[in-house]
């Protein structure tokens, strides 16, 4: 059985378990802090069940629990990998001492995979002998459903490394797409950042209240983008295809850009809309509707599984 090592048990980590587990794979789950792994496990132990009730598992709870098992230090959760899937601090010196402490512990062929959310592989991979096998793996939260996750290699990356870990990807049943080279961001974030730079702009200018922006994305973008991509959507709401939508469009939208220029998102305006969205959703009910968009998300994963493609 395949074995994959997940090195750091938090959200990320946790949620990289269940995803492995799910497809098949013997999950060996590692984390300095010494609650961390327990209280993982504990979380996999309440999350599968409802996993199960949304049609979202093809095993009962009880099996894929079982391929996760807690390692006793990092040498021992590597031991056996063919890919470690590393969910460490967001910080370039703890991954420069986490990977260099990988590359010595793992076998030659292995992967090492980054979950990291913004910083390039190249920043602590660099002086690895072993750096031609390291690249970012970035997920989107929580992967398990949310499909996507984007490959950017750092300029040394041998493109063998990056098609194993697409397959493999492919293998757990998520979508991998590769960010040819290193990007700021790579492309989700960046993707994200333009739609809320534009909508912090429109926000300072008072166009329109920050509930009636949520509710231009959720009931108009966001329907659409939830099963198609930008490009395809234009390529359909035009008779003729991308070509006649830009032909038709293009120049508004050239005129907009001159408008979208760059802004700070200064403190006044962050503590505005910060109290908007506490006022909508105040601290107290945040859990809940944290479950409750994990529900959400469930029940869209089945139906888009049901769906063609």
């Amino acid at each position: 059985m395949t074995e994959i090592a997940v090195i750091g048990a938090g959200l990320i980590g946790r949620a990289w378990s269940i995803v492995f587990a799910r497809a098949g794979f013997h999950v060996a789950l590692w984390d300095p802090a010494p609650d961390a792994v327990p209280a993982a496990c504990d979380f996999i132990a309440a999350r599968l069940p409802e996993l199960r009730d949304a049609g979202l598992l093809s095993d009962p709870p009880e099996t894929i629990a079982a391929r996760i098992r807690p390692a006793a230090s990092l040498a021992k959760a590597v031991a056996n990998a063919i890919h470690v899937q590393e969910n460490g601090p967001e910080r370039i010196p703890d991954k420069l001492a986490l990977f260099a402490e990988l590359d010595r512990a793992t076998a030659p062929e292995c992967v090492l995979a980054s979950s990291t959310s913004g910083i390039p592989a190249s920043a602590f991979t660099e002086t690895l002998p072993g750096r031609a096998r390291c690249l970012v793996a970035h997920p989107v939260n929580p992967p398990y459903l949310v499909p996507l996750v984007e490959l950017c290699p750092a300029p040394w990356t041998d493109p063998a490394a990056i098609a194993a870990t697409r397959a493999l990807m492919e293998q757990a049943h998520q979508v991998p797409v590769t960010v040819r080279h290193e990007l700021p961001g790579f492309v989700l974030n960046r993707l994200q950042g333009a739609l809320l730079a534009e909508a912090f702009r429109l926000l300072a200018a008072d166009a329109i209240s920050p509930e009636d922006l949520d509710a231009t994305v959720k009931h108009g973008l966001g329907t659409r983008w939830s099963f198609m991509g930008p490009l395809e959507t234009i390529d359909l709401n035009a008779p003729g295809g991308l070509a006649d939508y830009c032909a038709r469009y293009g120049a508004l939208y050239a005129r907009m850009q001159t408008e979208m220029t760059p802004m700070d998102w200064d403190a006044a305006l962050v503590a505005r809309l910060h109290a908007a969205r506490r006022t909508a959703l105040p601290e107290a009910e945040m859990s809940a509707r944290h479950a409750w968009r994990d529900r959400r998300l469930m029940a869209l994963a089945a139906h888009k599984a049901g769906q063609p493609g």
